[in-house]
C-alpha cells in the first residue's frame, strides 16, 4: 500500500475516533426515539382512517365512498411531503440538522393533538373533514422534513464500518411507531365498549401524543450537531441554495432515490394500512387485525437491525435487491393466505411480508440514500427523492388497491400486478446505483 493511501486511511481513522462512543449512542437513541414518535403520530392517522374517520368525518350512504374519501386524505399528506422535505431540508443543510428536527417534531405533535380534539361531522358538518384534512397536511409537511434529519442524525454519527446498522436504527421508528399506535388502540378497544371507543376513546391516542413529543424533545436536546454538518460549518462550504445544486448536479441520484423508494413505500402501506381494511372486509375482528400487525411490526425490529448489519458485510445493493425479489415471490401467497380467513394464515402472511421481507429493504433505504449525496446537499437530496417516491405510490397505495379490487369485482390480482411493477422499478433503480458501502461518507 502506498504512503498516500496509508495516510488517507489514518486520517479517516483519526476522524472517526474524534467522536466519543457516548456521543454516538446519544445520537442513535435520539434518532430512534424521535423517529418512532413521528411515525406513531403519522401512522395513527392511517389506522384510524381505516376504522374511524370514514364514519365520523366522511359519512355517506355508500360505505365504499366513505372509506375511499378517508383513505384519500391519508394519501393527500404524501403529496405535500416533498414540499416539507424541500423546506425543512433547506433549513437542515443551511443551519443544521438539530434545529430542523426540533421544528418538525413540534409541528407533528401539535397537529396530532388537535386531531384528537376535533369535532366530527355530526357536530360541525363539512368543517370537520376540512379541518381534519388541513391537520393531515401539516403532518405531511412535518414528516417531509423529519425523515431525512432523523436518518442523518444516525448515519452522520456512525462509524464507517457500521453505517448500515446505524442507518437501520431510525428506520425501525416506522415499525415501532406503528406498533406503539396499535398497542394503544388495541388496549383502548379492549377496555371499553364499542360505542365508547367510537364516540371518544379513539381520541386518547391522539391527545396523549403530547407526552411522547415532550420526551422526544428532551432526548434530542442532549444531542449535538452531526460531525458532517460541523465540517460544513468549519469550512463554510454550505450550499447557498441546496435545492438548486441538487437538481442541477445530482438529478440522477434523485431519480435513483425515487425509484428505490417505490417498493419500500408501496409495500409498507400494503401491510400497515390497506391490509387492515382488507381483513375487516373479510370478516376479521378489528382487535385481531391490530394485534397481528402489532406482533409483525415487533418482529420487524430485530430483523431490520440484522439486515442493516448484514449490509455492512455484503453491501446495501445485494440486501435491497434480494429483499425486493423475495417480495415478488411472496405477494401471491400473501393474498391467498389472507383469503383463507384464518387468523393463523393471516399472521403468517403479514409476519413474513412485513416482519421479514419488508425489513430487508426497509432497513436499507435511509443509508442507501444518505450515501448517494455529498454533505452540503445531503439532507435536500435524500429527502427529495424519498418524499417524491412516497407521494407517487406510498400514500395512494391503499386508495389504488381499494379502487382496483372494487373495479375488478373483488379480485386481488390487479393489486399484485401493480405491486410487482413497483418492485421491478426499485430493482432497476438500485441496480444502476453505485454501492458506497464501506467507503468514506463525506469524501
Amino acid at each position: 500500500m502506498s504512503s498516500s493511501s496509508l495516510n488517507h486511511t489514518a486520517t479517516m481513522a483519526d476522524k472517526e475516533t474524534m467522536v466519543p462512543d457516548a456521543e454516538r449512542r446519544r445520537a442513535l437513541i435520539g434518532s430512534a426515539v424521535g423517529s418512532t414518535i413521528e411515525w406513531y403520530d403519522y401512522f395513527l392517522y392511517g389506522t384510524m382512517s381505516s376504522i374511524i374517520f370514514a364514519k365520523q368525518f366522511f359519512p355517506s350512504d355508500n360505505a365504499l365512498v366513505s372509506q375511499m374519501l378517508s383513505l384519500a386524505t391519508f394519501a393527500l399528506a404524501f403529496l405535500i411531503r416533498p414540499i416539507g422535505g424541500v423546506i425543512f431540508s433547506h433549513i437542515g443543510d443551511r443551519i443544521g440538522r438539530k434545529k430542523t428536527l426540533a421544528m418538525t417534531l413540534s409541528m407533528m405533535g401539535l397537529s396530532t393533538v388537535l386531531m384528537g380534539l376535533l369535532p366530527n361531522y355530526a357536530q360541525i358538518g363539512i368543517l370537520a373533514p376540512i379541518l381534519l384534512t388541513v391537520l393531515r397536511l401539516l403532518q405531511g409537511l412535518a414528516l417531509g422534513g423529519e425523515w431525512g434529519g432523523g436518518v442523518l442524525l444516525a448515519v452522520e454519527y456512525s462509524p464507517r464500518k457500521k453505517r448500515g446498522f446505524y442507518g437501520a436504527v431510525p428506520q425501525t421508528g416506522a415499525v415501532l411507531g406503528l406498533a406503539l399506535g396499535n398497542i394503544i388502540t388495541s388496549l383502548l378497544s379492549a377496555s371499553m365498549s364499542e360505542e365508547a371507543f367510537l364516540s371518544w376513546g379513539w381520541r386518547i391516542p391522539f391527545v396523549g401524543s403530547i407526552v411522547l413529543v415532550m420526551v422526544g424533545m428532551w432526548i434530542r436536546n442532549a444531542v449535538g450537531e452531526t460531525p458532517s454538518f460541523k465540517k460544513i460549518q468549519a469550512s463554510r462550504s454550505s450550499a447557498p441554495i441546496p435545492i438548486k445544486q441538487t437538481l442541477q448536479f445530482h438529478w440522477r441520484e434523485v431519480l435513483i432515490a425515487i425509484g428505490a423508494k417505490v417498493v419500500e413505500t408501496s409495500t409498507f402501506f400494503l401491510y400497515a394500512t390497506f391490509t387492515i381494511s382488507y381483513m375487516m372486509d373479510h370478516g376479521f375482528a378489528r382487535a385481531t387485525i391490530l394485534n397481528i400487525v402489532l406482533v409483525c411490526a415487533l418482529i420487524a425490529f430485530p430483523c431490520m437491525l440484522f439486515f442493516g448489519h448484514l449490509s455492512d458485510r455484503i453491501g446495501r445493493k445485494k440486501v435491497f435487491i434480494g429483499g425486493s425479489i423475495a417480495f415478488m415471490l411472496w405477494i401471491f401467497p400473501y393474498f391467498w393466505l389472507l383469503d383463507q380467513k384464518s387468523v393463523g394464515a393471516a399472521a403468517l402472511a403479514v409476519g413474513v411480508g412485513l416482519g421479514i421481507i419488508w425489513s430487508s429493504y426497509g432497513a436499507m433505504i435511509g443509508t442507501l440514500l444518505a450515501e448517494a449525496f455529498p454533505p452540503d446537499i445531503r439532507y435536500t437530496g435524500m429527502s427529495l427523492g424519498y418524499q417524491i417516491g412516497a407521494a407517487l405510490v406510498g400514500g395512494p397505495m391503499p386508495l389504488i388497491a381499494t379502487a382496483l379490487i372494487a373495479y375488478y369485482s373483488g379480485s386481488y390480482v390487479p393489486v399484485v400486478v401493480f405491486l410487482v411493477l413497483c418492485a421491478l422499478v426499485s430493482i432497476v433503480a438500485v441496480g444502476i446505483a453505485r454501492d458506497r458501502s464501506g467507503l468514506p461518507l463525506d469524501e
